[in-house]
């Protein structure tokens, strides 16, 4: 029996990732073994998780990367865990907020920071994991990374470290590191904050005032909720890209359609209108001929920062 699902599986980590239909069909049935393997996963997975309990988080954390291997390195489609920390860096929540594909998983800024509030935390961590094996992040991760960031400082959340775990090994997106890997060949990948416009010199009077706009409506929605009533998805889609241009960043149309509270096909078809009325233009990467850039019209654009030179909305 052990030598059938070992020759399926091949790992032990790979064996505790699977669902008890998966293990009852490779051996036949005796669900009294799948019911005694699942106990086992559980078990090993509450002691790795009893280990950071009564510390201090640190990303780099070697219990952490060895409970974040076991409990997601070979889980066969991509999840989303956020863990979120007290001031102290304790551990207030762990948990799974998304889960997507082998390959995809959409990540939703508003519905992490929504529970960060909830649980007023101070810093969060975010982790998912790549069923391909490969820990390098994407270029969406590497996207959608900088969004949260920016949105969490914001809010005085902190955005600790983005871990992306396999079987193998923990790649921390914060310091460019890879943890257990034999050769680690990845190059740094720094996050990009609200912090580069003031390096830049572009901190000006009218990007403050973007911010603070933005901030106000975050907290305006997470106090009343009722979306439908007072959701502009227009102006939020309008908003987050102007601030991401005035910090000489560029967005994607699939990082902007997440700005808006409302599905993400709606958000494309209010995109599409928005350009079809001259506000905004969508110009193809030429390194991916899958992705397009939005940016906003030179007249739009020059009008918002006449807009925001005078107050917050």
């Amino acid at each position: 029996m052990a030598e059938r699902l070992l020759g399926e599986y091949r790992t032990l980590s790979r064996l505790w990732s699977q669902t008890p239909q998966a293990l009852a069909k490779v051996l036949g049935g005796w669900p009294a073994v799948v019911e005694l393997l699942e106990s086992g996963r559980d078990a090993q997975q509450e002691m790795l998780k009893g280990d950071l309990a009564f510390r201090r988080i640190n990303p780099l954390d070697q219990c952490l990367r060895r409970y974040l291997t076991a409990s997601m390195g070979s889980l066969p489609e991509e999840r989303l865990r956020v863990l979120f920390l007290d001031a102290a860096r304790m551990l207030l929540a762990d948990e799974q907020l998304q889960q997507g594909t082998l390959a995809h998983m959409s990540i939703y800024p508003r519905t992490i920071l929504r529970r960060a509030l909830e649980l007023n935390a101070a810093s969060i961590i975010l982790i998912h994991n790549h069923p391909s094996g490969d820990a390098r992040p994407s270029d969406a991760d590497i996207e959608a990374t900088a969004t949260i960031e920016r949105l969490a400082l914001s809010l005085d959340i902190e955005l600790l470290d983005h871990i992306i775990v396999t079987a193998a090994a923990t790649h921390h997106m914060r310091s460019g590191k890879t943890k257990g890997a034999a050769e680690p060949r990845l190059r740094a990948l720094a996050l990009r904050s609200g912090c580069v416009a003031s390096q830049h010199g572009l901190d000006s009077q009218f990007l403050q005032n973007a911010r603070a706009t933005i901030r106000k409506r975050m907290l305006r929605r997470q106090l009343l909720g009722a979306n439908e009533l007072f959701g502009e998805p227009a102006w939020d889609m309008l908003l987050e890209l102007f601030v991401h241009e005035c910090e000489g960043r560029q967005l994607s149309m699939s990082s902007l359609c997440t700005t808006a509270a409302i599905p993400e096909s709606s958000a494309m078809r209010l995109a599409q209108r928005m350009c079809d009325a001259g506000l905004l233009e969508r110009r193809p990467d030429p390194a991916d001929g899958r992705r397009s850039f939005m940016k906003i019209a030179p007249e739009t654009a020059h009008r918002l920062r006449a807009y925001f030179a005078e107050s917050v909305e």
